[in-house]
């Protein structure tokens, strides 16, 4: 029986396009829009859960992932 998993996108302009990332899988996708970069890291993020063996899939999954803001000086 196949369960949910949350997981982290994070995307950004890079170019003409968009970048797609998953910190806890280390997987990435791109693509011409925001939406199409997301819906290209979840195929690409659900293809790796169903093809990985369990000991692949528990050496490359790290779950604490914290994405944070910094202030820093410039200048």
């Amino acid at each position: 029986m196949a369960h949910l998993r949350q997981v982290t996108a994070i995307i950004e302009r890079e170019g003409d396009g968009y970048v797609a990332l998953c910190p806890e899988l280390d997987i990435a996708s791109q693509a011409d829009t925001v939406d199409g970069a997301r819906r290209n890291l979840q195929e690409a993020v659900t293809l790796f859960f169903e093809t990985a063996s369990a000991t692949e899939i528990a050496e490359r999954f790290h779950p604490k992932v914290y994405v944070t803001q910094l202030e820093v000086e410039i200048g």
